[in-house]
């Protein structure tokens, strides 16, 4: 089975997010069960200048984009029996920033064709594609307009895996012909909803159309959750299905995590009592190892729950708790925050910016995490807490709630806290039954911290369902 993997960022080379990690997992455990994979990405200015990737110059043609003739090189490197190919584009992709430029839309679409023409170039012809997220949306479309009368791309398939429906690519009514290059015809696989909608087209035309957890494929097909695509996702039911994410264990290991302060296992757990001290005495928060420590790593936005975090945060921080938060987003959030770690020393540190390292000493310091999220497709950060033995209290949405179940307190089955409905005080009453939990029944507790880092979060059995997927197409 050859199969190109085609993403808009991929750890470890560029991140901004989960899809980073799931397009850095995936593929090697693809490759760990016998596929032939590439990932395909493009080259950007953050790619360029880390030299610690060492990538050979491979080749370099034209790219025909409407009434253009554009250039692209092709660099490439192999990791751990995957190849991965690097679009160059200096135009397009030597900036400062990977997503948000006012010509994203035509900077993609160069993408998803110079992806189409680079496999005459390189001799690599797959038997599935498989595109993620709007980014990549118009890799069906290119393949179906272009390039599929072409002997060696007619038996090419397609996958596409939404990772946020949120996000879907809307373009003005003129990117048909001054950027696609295409003609009245394809307009009726692009029109929706009063604009070109470019992940539409790649639900309406991909053999095969993937979301990252089975709770979330059944979210986006009613309204509250689709966005507006949701009648468009129950129109294409028959090709339509959720597979879980998962987390790759040998990156998120506390037992050999080069990031941690302390590394710590099942069988030897004092270092994570020394690395929340540290943790504390690094952030500024009172040296009191007792203290139950609750973290959150996220984007500081509206939908990952963060106005329910806002309503109660006074309340929260009467209990017997410290908190942790890491991230960026939008300024209310950040200013927020900031105002209440002033407000409260030693209790709250709020850590405004991106930083993955410690992001992993957070989650091996922290005893709770929190993820109480509006929608999760399907979420990395409560596995990997898990995986550092940070219990989790997420809201029952999507992957949240696919992974993690509730916590009884008599038997210690479950993996956490939750919560049903988006009430900030149903949150609270998640975090006191925590609480509860941790001050008055360490032995139950202990139980449940023990199981969780033993689960399997990895990438296999979801690898095993894209692969049998794959073989079906």
């Amino acid at each position: 089975m050859k199969v190109l993997f085609a993403t808009s960022e991929c750890a470890p080379f560029v991140k901004t997010g989960g899809l980073g990690d799931v397009s850095s997992a995936l593929p090697k455990a693809l490759a760990h069960m016998g596929a032939e994979v590439c990932v395909v990405l493009p080259y950007y200015q953050s790619v360029r200048k880390n030299y610690e990737h060492q990538l050979e110059f491979v080749t370099y043609f034209d790219v025909p984009l409407s009434w253009r003739h554009i250039y692209c090189g092709v660099f490439r490197c192999r990791m751990e029996n995957v190849t991965y190919y690097f679009i160059d584009n200096e135009y397009y992709f030597l900036r400062g920033s990977v997503y948000g430029d006012y010509d994203d839309g035509e900077r993609y679409a160069y993408f998803c064709k110079a992806v189409l023409e680079m496999l005459q170039h390189i001799g690599f012809y797959p038997n599935v594609i498989h595109a993620n997220d709007w980014q990549c949306s118009m890799i069906p479309l290119f393949l179906k307009g272009f390039y599929q009368s072409i002997p060696q791309y007619a038996g090419i398939k397609t996958m596409f895996t939404i990772h946020n429906i949120e996000y879907q690519g809307k373009v003005s009514y003129s990117f048909l012909k001054e950027v696609l290059g295409m003609d009245d015809y394809y307009m009726r696989f692009l029109n929706f909803g009063g604009c070109i909608n470019l992940m539409f087209s790649a639900i309406v035309l991909a053999d095969k159309v993937t979301t990252v957890s089975k709770t979330y494929a059944e979210e986006i097909k009613n309204s509250y959750f689709g966005h507006g695509l949701d009648e468009v996702l129950n129109g294409v039911s028959y090709k339509f299905c959720g597979i879980t994410n998962g987390i790759d264990p040998q990156v998120f290991d506390p037992h050999s995590d080069p990031c941690l302060y302390h590394r710590f296992g099942v069988k030897s757990m004092a270092g994570k009592k020394i690395g929340k001290r540290k943790l504390q005495n690094a952030l500024g928060l009172n040296a009191d190892t007792d203290t139950a420590v609750l973290s959150m790593v996220t984007r500081l936005v509206a939908h990952k729950g963060l106005d329910l975090v806002e309503c109660v945060l006074d309340d929260i921080l009467k209990r017997r708790i410290q908190i942790v938060i890491l991230g960026t987003g939008d300024r209310r959030f950040e200013e927020r925050f900031l105002a209440a770690a002033a407000r409260y020393p030693g209790q709250l540190s709020a850590n405004i910016r991106f930083d993955a390292k410690l992001a992993n000493q957070i989650y091996a310091a922290s005893d709770l995490f929190l993820m109480p999220s509006a929608s999760e497709p399907c979420g990395l950060a409560q596995m990997i807490a898990m995986r550092y033995g940070a219990l989790p209290i997420v809201r029952e949405t999507g992957g949240l709630k696919d992974t993690v179940w509730p916590i009884n307190p008599q038997t210690g089955e479950g993996r956490g806290f939750t919560f049903q409905s988006y009430n900030a005080h149903d949150m609270l009453d998640a975090i006191d039954r925590s609480l509860d939990l941790y001050y008055n029944h360490k032995e139950v507790w202990k139980k449940v911290m023990y199981q969780n880092m033993q689960e399997d979060f990895s990438w296999d059995n979801s690898a095993r369902q894209y692969l049998a997927i794959y073989e079906s197409m």
